[in-house]
């Protein structure tokens, strides 16, 4: 009797040794394939907010940066280049910026939040092209005389305010996409997100 104790107990042991082992063969199998699951650090990255120094952009000036796979455009837009802006509310398709291209703190005639500074996605709305920046006036960058400056889209000749208002009658639907974003200080932005500390 006390020998048939003896066996049961060795078989409990075998069991229960052999179910240990096979559980951590089965969670070392399913690390990988869940692993395999969630996004990977390039992933992450490529959807991830981006933080931008500001600080040595003079006025005048364009820097790009890449949100999501996306050119965003920062232009710290000098007077001049603001002034244009209500010259031009009867010229463009969207000029109060109504269609939802731009989170609402944004829905002004600036389509900012600071106006001299414009965030906004380098992307031609009408087929994903990137316009290129005509800053200067007139003729001398081959657009017709009146023209004050902006954006313009070589493929298909859609052409942009300085707040990436698109002109009536172009082929772009819609302005330019306005990113979420929000000011860690006075030089640093942070795009992708729009609360501090989210």
């Amino acid at each position: 009797m006390s020998n048939q104790g003896k066996v049961d107990c060795g078989r409990r042991r075998l069991v229960v040794a052999t179910a240990a082992v096979g559980g951590a063969g089965a969670v070392a199998a399913l690390v990988p394939f869940v692993s395999s699951l969630l996004p990977s650090e390039r992933a992450k990255a490529a959807g991830a907010p981006v933080e931008v120094d500001v600080s040595k952009l003079e006025a005048g000036e364009m820097m790009t940066v890449e949100w999501r796979g996306k050119p965003v455009w920062i232009i710290n837009r000098t007077k001049d280049m603001l002034e244009t802006l209500p010259k031009l509310a009867d010229q463009v398709a969207d000029p109060k910026s109504e269609k939802n291209q731009q989170p609402e703190y944004a829905k002004n005639e600036t389509r900012s939040i600071k106006p001299e500074m414009l965030v906004v996605v380098g992307i031609c709305t009408h087929l994903g092209c990137s316009p290129s920046s005509k800053f200067k006036k007139g003729a001398e960058e081959g657009m017709a005389g009146d023209w004050l400056g902006g954006f313009l889209c070589p493929c298909h000749g859609s052409t942009f305010d300085f707040a990436g208002r698109v002109f009536k009658a172009k082929p772009a639907p819609t302005n330019l996409e306005v990113p979420p974003h929000v000011y860690l200080s006075d030089t640093r932005i942070l795009i992708g997100e729009d609360k501090k500390g989210a």
